[in-house]
């Protein structure tokens, strides 16, 4: 029995979160420069977002630039914005045949004009797809996207459109970037680190985690697979005991 086998339907996880990382050490290993790695990791973006369409999963999102990132060396950034543009009008053909909606969370008002405008393109163009729900985290940040809703609140509060006592944790969900979004119940994280990086910190609240020590550049569809095999191995008991979930 291959892997892709041993995968149960029934207890798929419904919304994966990726931290795609290692780009930068996979291309240092091989004399190359950073920009090397980030190229190449496009194409394990492909096989992922391929892989997780055909098994069945509901929503993909992957952290493909923080807030952080930003104060990475001036050229490292440039590249990387170039790579976003390239990778959007290569990839919107597959996003078609695939039938998969694209989606954007984070400060998207930080991107440079050419890369919003091509994703807001491809993301128009992909609106009516309902296969499965790609969303990039971009100029993405956990804190901010938390510190944003908290004044968003209490703005509705001073103005009386929200009362503090029926502030619940719907009420959040409603003004996170995420609100179209399930909780997350697989993080996957790539290249060997064993943190969240500031990602989705209340959506991953009850998530799985996997760590594994592949970079990013070489994770297929077999690292893939065995995410979510360990995944469904696990007891996920959101508090209660084993007999009460039996």
């Amino acid at each position: 029995m291959d892997l892709k086998e041993r995968i149960l339907s029934k207890k798929l996880p419904d919304h994966i979160a990726i931290i795609m990382d290692g780009n930068g050490r996979w291309a240092k290993q091989k004399g190359m420069m950073r920009a090397f790695g980030h190229e190449n990791g496009t194409k394990s973006v492909r096989k992922t977002v391929e892989s997780c369409a055909e098994l069945g999963v509901k929503n993909l999102t992957l952290y493909a630039f923080s807030t952080e990132n930003w104060n990475r060396p001036k050229l490292e950034v440039q590249t990387l914005m170039k790579l976003l543009i390239s990778s959007l009008r290569k990839e919107i053909k597959t996003l078609q045949d695939n039938n998969i909606k694209l989606s954007a969370i984070g400060n998207l008002s930080l991107l440079p004009a050419k890369v919003f405008k091509e994703l807001s393109e491809v993301i128009n163009k992909t609106k009516s797809n309902n296969r499965m729900t790609l969303t990039l985290a971009l100029s993405y940040g956990s804190r901010e996207e938390l510190l944003n809703t908290v004044k968003e609140i209490s703005i509705k509060v001073k103005n009386n459109i929200i009362s503090p006592d029926n502030i619940d944790e719907s009420i959040i969900n409603e003004h996170l970037y995420t609100h179209n979004l399930p909780d997350v119940d697989l993080l996957i994280r790539t290249s060997g680190e064993q943190r969240i990086s500031n990602f989705l910190l209340w959506q991953i609240a009850y998530a799985e985690l996997y760590f594994t020590n592949v970079l990013w550049p070489d994770f297929t569809k077999k690292h893939l697979y065995e995410a979510i095999i360990e995944y469904q191995k696990r007891e996920r008991r959101f508090g209660k005991t084993s007999e009460q979930l039996n």
